[in-house]
C-alpha cells in the first residue's frame, strides 16, 4: 500500500467523503463493527472511551462489516439507529463496508499491511478488531477481539500524552 494514513478517504454514512487528514494530530481507534456480533457490548465500551478522551484527542472510528457470517446485515440508516439507541454511540459510525478480499476498502488494506494480524496474516479474522494510530499517522498497534477496549486505556494515555506504546 502507497501514501499514509492521511491520504486516505472512506465514506460517511451518507456518501460523503471522510478525509482522515482531518484527523491529523488526533489519536484515532478504528473498529470493524457488526450489530449482531456477541461481542456487540464493545460498542458502549467505546464509547465510554470516547467520552473520557474525546476532549484530549482521541477519536472512534466505526466500520461497520457483514463478512463475519452477515452480523451486520442492516442498512447504513439501521446500523447508525441501532448504535445510537442502544449504546449512545456519538463517535463516527461510517458507511457499510468490507475489510477483507479484494473489495476491502484501501484504508483496511492499509492498516492490514502495518500492522499484520497473528502469524503474519495479512487480514481481519472478526468483528471489533482495532488499530490505534498515534497523533503523527504512524499505525502503532492492533488488537484482537478479544481485548475489551477497557483494556486499551493504558495505551490510549500514553499516545494522548506523546509516549510510545
Amino acid at each position: 500500500m502507497s501514501g499514509d494514513f492521511y491520504s486516505y478517504t472512506c465514506e460517511e454514512r451518507d456518501g460523503s467523503e471522510f478525509p482522515m487528514s482531518k484527523l491529523r494530530g488526533k489519536v484515532v481507534l478504528i473498529v470493524n463493527v457488526a450489530s449482531k456480533c456477541g461481542f456487540r457490548m464493545q460498542f458502549g465500551e467505546l464509547q465510554d472511551l470516547y467520552r473520557e478522551f474525546q476532549n484530549q484527542g482521541l477519536e472512534i472510528l466505526a466500520f461497520p462489516c457483514n463478512q463475519f457470517i452477515n452480523q451486520e446485515p442492516g442498512t447504513d440508516e439501521e446500523i447508525g439507529k441501532f448504535c445510537q439507541e442502544y449504546y449512545g454511540v456519538t463517535y463516527k459510525v461510517m458507511k457499510k463496508c468490507k475489510v477483507n478480499g479484494g473489495d476491502a476498502i484501501p484504508l483496511y488494506n492499509y492498516l492490514k499491511d502495518q500492522k499484520p494480524g497473528t502469524l503474519s496474516f495479512k487480514f481481519i479474522r472478526w468483528n471489533f478488531e482495532k488499530f490505534l494510530v498515534d497523533r503523527s499517522g504512524k499505525v502503532v498497534k492492533r488488537y484482537s477481539t478479544l481485548v475489551k477496549p477497557k483494556d486499551m486505556r493504558d495505551d490510549i494515555i500514553k499516545l494522548l500524552n506523546g509516549k510510545e506504546v
